[in-house]
């Protein structure tokens, strides 16, 4: 049983945390205290059926705490899944977290080796190892899917650990892969540069496809065409495949707006034209879908859930909130519904809770994802949700 520290409790630091401690002694470092009171009381602090499935009913050695010299003490291996959030000043992740991360497990897990699952700049673990004279620092990239992490985790599509230690390399693919579900996962081992491009050109491919098929929407509105049949008749050629084919109102959430322009930060000095076409793509997107609700010369507009997509609790860079900025610019009376919303007003519009009366009062619903709740006002509702899947 090895003894593993997960530095944070987001959506990565649980399914990791969960996975692991399945066969394992596992200390989650996490600076918020409800989230470390909720985890020892087995209870996920994120929105994930299988965390929250797992907690309750699986053994796990797992245990939470405020305190680094808990946490950190006589660890193997620390896993760092804390947020690197794109800081558009530096023009690239804030990684300000991760150093921290670092330095604890320095000071209090000196023999223990160091892995960050957060999502790095390319060249941050080479440099890290050099600047600080080190040769325990890896990087191992998530591909996880917000409200379904662990899922992800224990029927992964590959396992992929940068590293120039290839012993170690092989000790963590196999500590992963001894908890998963799917046989045989297929794991590689390369240089840590290399798996940080890995991350960022998965992701960026992703938005890429979310991209195509949105102005694939555009154009048929635009054409007076129907889009799904188009995109019903694309997808059918196995080279595509039937899959991140589901028009809306821009990609979103943790991951895909950051790492796409973070990779195109890393492109400065290499030509390129797609990678900034991708990032350029997602507000030509919004500033459509806004020009669209516009031209139908709604009096009052209400926006429908303010999260990334349907089974997360996610609000961070969803595409619906830049669609809202922009109605709201134009003079349009916006009203918010979202359960999640603590507060009396969301970007200065009111928060309806009461779900008949937010239908009732609004001439046009906007909702990036449809709801069987919305069924019965289909006549007001505005949406590109073609297909009805994430």
């Amino acid at each position: 049983m090895t003894k593993v520290c997960v530095v944070g409790a987001g959506y990565v630091g649980m399914s990791l945390s969960v996975l692991l401690s399945l066969k394992n002694e596992v200390r989650v470092l996490e600076i918020n205290a409800t989230r470390v009171q909720q985890i020892n009381e087995r209870v996920s602090p994120i929105q994930d059926q299988e965390i929250s499935a797992y907690l309750k009913e699986k053994e796990l050695h797992l245990s939470a705490t405020t305190d680094p010299v808990t946490a950190l003490k006589d660890a193997e291996v620390v896993i760092v899944a804390t947020p690197t959030n794109y800081d558009p000043h530096l023009n690239s992740f804030d990684v300000s977290s991760v150093d921290n991360a670092i330095d604890n497990a320095l000071k209090f897990a000196q023999d223990a080796q160091i892995v960050v699952k957060s999502t790095l700049p390319v060249g941050f673990t080479e440099k890290e190892s050099v600047k600080r004279h080190i040769a325990n620092l890896h990087f191992s990239p998530e591909f996880l899917r917000e409200g379904r992490a662990l899922y992800d985790n224990l029927y992964p599509s590959r396992i992929i650990v940068g590293t120039r230690n290839k012993a170690f390399g092989e000790k963590f693919a196999a500590l992963l892969r001894e908890s998963c579900l799917k046989p045989d996962v297929p794991y590689i081992l390369m240089q840590p540069t290399e798996a940080e491009s890995v991350k960022l050109f998965s992701n960026t491919y992703l938005a890429l496809r979310v991209s195509f098929f949105n102005e694939l929407d555009s154009y048929a509105l635009k054409k007076g065409l129907d889009p799904r049949a188009i995109i019903r008749g694309v997808c059918l050629d196995p080279r595509i495949g039937d899959f991140y084919n589901n028009p809306s109102f821009g990609y979103g959430g943790y991951c895909l707006p950051k790492d796409t322009k973070q990779l195109l930060a890393n492109f400065e000095h290499v030509p390129n034209s797609i990678i900034q076409a991708i990032v350029d793509a997602n507000r030509v997107r919004k500033d459509f879908i806004a020009d669209d609700i516009y031209s139908r010369n709604p009096k009052k507009v209400g926006i429908y859930r303010l999260i990334m997509k349907s089974g997360s609790d996610n609000f961070r860079d969803s595409s619906i909130q830049g669609v809202m900025k922009r109605l709201k610019s134009r003079g349009l009376e916006v009203v918010v519904y979202e359960p999640l919303l603590k507060e009396e007003r969301f970007f200065n519009s009111v928060v309806e809770r009461d779900l008949q009366k937010f239908k009732d009062e609004c001439d046009l619903i906007v909702a990036n994802r449809m709801g069987p709740e919305l069924d019965d006002v289909r006549s007001k509702i505005y949406t590109r949700d073609l297909f009805h899947i994430v």
